[in-house]
């Protein structure tokens, strides 16, 4: 194929009179190749092929316009790669290459586009009022956390007039953590756009009808009346609709998580991540107001925000049961809670960071969540009124093994010492913590320790005595025992009490 530069020179000395049998010689090109440069338009001198030959396919090609049709009416989710389509046509005796069955699919699918009117996918441009939208999506992507591999799903959110992003990574995809990635959004933002549009995520979503019709979950719209929200769910595969926070996943994973992260926590990853969408917003223009960063119009977009007057609880809750040892079960995990509430059914309300456990309207256990699997969190104080029973289960009982004492308590024991009888009063003074409070025992212990007095029965006595009430400090004067109303000398009132005897 001839470059362009010997085309022009072809054509500029045949118009200079040259014939073509002597540019041919000089070229050392054919005459053919000659001519065909001279009757080119403009210099356009390209190889067309008209008839294209399928040496290998020719055979195949009804068998694989039947799998290319069959395989473009499955659903999304279901259709073939192209490899396995080759596969299938290997089975059956082609003997061509994956290329060439690629390339023919290419041009076959350009063709029925074709035939269908269909002209490549075009778009209308968005603009949005400060103030008035944002847009959330997940990703999935790996980091390594404490030296080990992790995928975790990163939260992206979007204002769409200022385009300030903010980003953090969770280790579930839960409600819960949609919950709180939006109140930690917001307060990045620094206040609540008043329309919030999403895919059809079943966080979100409970039911996906015709058009632009959703029935949305019962939490995730208390969570938008909370803010003041209007949610938007886009059309089913129409990432489009969101095409901000689309783009903003692809740009993030290739600018934030390549190469892959390594940090000690998932908290430390995040105080990360937050600072790189500062520094982001600090560097990078305004896609369509160049002379501003991306920061300079988050700051102007800032005003037109809704104050967020309060973070959402947002909490997902289910029931358990609470087993004989004081456990539940959660998220593969295990749980204690107060004994007072053993064998009874309580409410679970797990946040993107702990669990609560609530005994009809009380608090009666929190604990910071657990990602693990087949992990058992006890808190020894939960067990407290059962070990005031069963004072010999502080040697051997799963709670009380490495126990972080408070150091007025931990002193106490080493000066018990060890043994059934040790335990049995160092559990006297913990079971005071029930009736008189930790910091009034840890008082106690400590004033009987500064006298030189480990004993169980001094320390109860001071709690006895701190709990009677002191009695009035007073002293005793000649005012103070004087009379209010002095009597008055009057005898005449014995003769009153004698009668009439005394009369005669």
């Amino acid at each position: 194929m001839l470059i362009l530069e010997t085309v022009v020179r072809i054509r500029r000395e045949h118009a200079d009179g040259k014939s073509i049998k002597a540019i041919a010689r000089d070229l050392r090109v054919s005459r053919k190749v000659i001519r065909k440069a001279i009757r080119a338009p403009e210099a356009g001198f390209a190889y067309r092929r008209s008839v294209q030959p399928l040496p290998r396919i020719g055979p195949f090609q009804e068998r694989l316009d039947t799998l290319l049709t069959e395989n473009e009416a499955r659903p999304r989710r279901e259709r073939l790669r192209m490899t396995r389509i080759h596969d299938l046509l290997l089975r059956e005796g082609f003997d061509g290459s994956y290329d060439a069955v690629r390339r023919y699919a290419k041009r076959w699918l350009d063709d029925r586009r074709k035939d269908a009117g269909d002209g490549a996918a075009a778009f209308i441009p968005l603009m949005f009022r400060p103030g008035e939208a944002y847009q959330f999506d997940w990703s999935h992507e790996d980091v390594e956390i404490a030296g080990k591999p992790m995928r975790v799903k990163v939260a992206h959110m979007r204002l769409c007039a200022s385009r300030a992003v903010f980003v953090r990574a969770y280790p579930r995809e839960t409600q819960e953590m949609v919950f709180d990635a939006h109140a930690r959004a917001f307060a990045f933002f620094g206040g609540v756009p008043t329309r919030g549009i999403y895919d059809n995520m079943k966080t979100a979503v409970t039911t996906v009808f015709t058009g632009k019709e959703r029935v949305f979950n019962r939490r995730f719209l208390i969570m938008a009346d909370h803010y003041m929200i209007e949610p938007t769910a886009c059309s089913p595969a129409a990432g489009w609709e969101k095409g901000q926070v689309e783009h903003q996943v692809q740009t993030i994973r290739g600018r934030f998580f390549q190469p892959r992260l390594r940090f000690a926590s998932l908290e430390e990853l995040n105080g990360w991540l937050e600072a790189e969408c500062r520094r982001w917003a600090a560097l990078h223009p305004h896609p369509d107001q160049r002379e501003l960063t991306i920061a300079e119009a988050w700051d102007a977009e800032r005003p037109s925000l809704q104050v967020m007057l309060a973070p959402f609880d947002g909490f997902h809750e289910t029931p358990h049961a609470v087993t004989g040892t004081c456990l539940i079960s959660f998220d593969r995990n295990r749980y204690s809670v107060m004994a007072k509430a053993a064998r009874r059914a309580v409410q679970v309300r797990a946040y993107a960071d702990r669990i609560v456990v609530r005994l009809d309207d009380e608090v009666i256990a929190e604990h910071p969540r657990f990602f693990g699997r087949d992990r058992m969190i006890l808190d020894p104080w939960h067990y407290l009124p059962v070990l005031a029973k069963k004072p010999g289960a502080l040697r051997n009982g799963a709670p009380f093994q490495d126990w972080d004492l408070p150091p007025a308590l931990a002193r106490l024991r080493r000066k018990l010492g060890t043994g059934d009888e040790a335990d049995r009063r160092f559990v006297r003074v913990l079971s005071a913590v029930l009736t008189d409070g930790l910091e009034a025992v840890e008082a106690a212990i400590r004033e009987a320790l500064a006298a030189g007095a480990a004993s169980d029965d001094v320390i109860l006595n001071i709690l006895a005595r701190r709990r009677e009430p002191p009695r009035p400090l007073t002293i005793a004067t000649s005012e103070a025992l004087a009379l209010s109303h002095p009597p008055t000398a009057d005898c005449a009132r014995y003769d009153l009490l004698r009668g009439a005897r005394a009369a005669a």
